[in-house]
């Protein structure tokens, strides 16, 4: 569990295929709980088969936001954050 807000959690940031992306927090901070345990919750679902089909790491390395009105999970490594 993360202790601490994400260092850019209430900003826009970009995704590494280029979409904008509002980073709310980690997830485990709102959903309070790892997103491989919350059952039927769409952004969880979706992550899941995201992770599994494009091998993304299965940690809680995750992120809750929005693209458009919608809501996802994305793990930290796909997020393209200034150095």
């Amino acid at each position: 569990m993360h202790k601490e807000p994400h260092p850019y959690a209430g900003k826009t940031v970009k995704l590494k295929t280029g979409e904008e992306y509002r980073l709310e927090d980690w997830w485990d901070r709102g959903g309070q709980e790892s997103w491989m345990f919350c059952d039927g919750n769409p952004a969880c679902l979706n992550y899941a088969l995201r992770a599994g089909l494009k091998h993304i790491p299965l940690d809680d390395e995750v992120v809750y936001g929005k693209i458009g009105p919608y809501g996802h999970l994305i793990h930290e490594s796909e997020l393209d954050l200034p150095e």
